[in-house]
């Protein structure tokens, strides 16, 4: 028998029992325990396929809260480099401002601007600073598809290739996985091209999305056009 103030204690307040999964659970075992090994009990299995449900729906729910907070602090993360892009005062500020906090808040270890030139081997815009590199028309597109030609997302999000060559500085160390965006300078101006590279392989991956990305690559190609303006 049970003890009596123990008894006494769950009459008193039985929701306390409902709201312990563990007892709940002890409770049913001792039930079918009860009911031998021939006996199937529905009502035992649906609160099993329920509790199992239960745990889906709070893992959904777990997951889905962290990809919120994820996505506010992306957020945050491209608004405090857009605020960097437009502090600058003159071009060459704007230019230095690239490999400098705009790449430290985006947390990638090379920003790349890629202009095509029709006229071989010059320099341009390239002396200006470190992160522009200068290359043949045509390379753009070329370098997006990897010489496939195929059509191609604003956002092109993948590992570091070496079918076609490198557009990083080698003296930093090797990139693992990058994030492009094509730009458009403007009528009657070659293509360009956004690099983020980042050493990490997993941090630019295919699966990801690229809205936050996007949106940061449409500022800057408009920036761009003022500041060529």
């Amino acid at each position: 028998m049970m003890d009596p103030d123990t008894r006494d204690r769950i009459l008193a307040a039985p929701e306390a029992l409902l709201d312990d999964p563990v007892v709940m659970q002890a409770l049913i075992d001792a039930h079918e325990r009860t009911l031998g090994g021939n006996i199937v009990d529905l009502r035992g299995l649906a609160m099993e396929r329920l509790e199992q449900r239960l745990d889906r729906l709070e893992e959904t729910h777990r997951s889905v809260i962290a990809a919120a907070y994820e996505n506010l602090a992306g957020s945050n993360q491209v608004n405090r480099a857009i605020l960097q892009l437009l502090e600058p005062v003159d071009f060459t500020a704007f230019l230095a401002a690239l490999n400098g906090p705009v790449a430290t808040t985006l947390r990638i270890d090379q920003l790349r601007l890629v202009l095509e030139s029709r006229a071989e081997g010059e320099a341009g815009l390239g002396q200006l600073s470190s992160a522009i590199q200068i290359v043949p028309a045509g390379f753009v597109a070329e370098y997006l598809t990897l010489g496939r030609g195929t059509p191609t997302k604003p956002v092109v999000l993948r590992m570091v290739s070496d079918a076609v060559a490198t557009i990083y500085d080698s003296a930093k160390g090797p990139m693992g996985s990058e994030a492009l965006a094509g730009l458009d300078l403007g009528p009657g101006r070659l293509p360009a091209l956004l690099a983020m590279g980042a050493v990490d392989a997993n941090q630019f991956k295919p699966a990801h999305g690229t809205d936050l990305l996007q949106f940061f690559a449409g500022v800057f190609e408009r920036l761009m056009r003022k500041w060529l303006n």
